[in-house]
């Protein structure tokens, strides 16, 4: 059973920067993230899934045009590690962010094997 754990979280005010991780564990092979897709998305309280970002087996990437810009998406194949590093956040960024593991290499919105527990993060004006 893979584990994904995200961390980072925290609250800042607009225009400030986190940083999350999302840690993957429990695969036979230990490079996880470099063979499957991982997706960063979030929910706010009273509002839909947001796919965020994602990035497939090479290295491509696909962002949400709410966070294109302004949110990279990355991964350490070594530490097994995704990353999703937010820039010049805003109030509307406020919600509980999750990372998770596509069912193949590629990219498929909103198709995901596994998901992690979630970071708060909060955003103030």
């Amino acid at each position: 059973q893979v584990q994904l754990v995200e961390s980072g979280g925290g609250s800042v005010q607009a225009g400030g920067s986190l940083r999350l991780s999302c840690a993957a564990s429990g695969y036979t092979y230990s490079n996880y993230v470099n063979i499957y897709a991982m997706v960063w998305f979030r929910q706010a309280p009273g509002k839909g899934r947001e796919e965020l970002a994602c990035i497939d087996r090479v290295g491509g990437t696909n962002y949400a045009d709410s966070v294109k810009g302004r949110f990279t998406i990355s991964k350490d194949n070594a530490k097994n590690t995704l990353y999703l590093q937010m820039n010049n956040l805003k109030p509307e960024d406020t919600a509980m962010y999750y990372c998770a593991s596509g069912r193949d290499s590629w990219c498929s919105p909103y198709e995901y094997m596994y998901w992690g527990q979630g970071t708060q993060v909060t955003v103030s004006s």
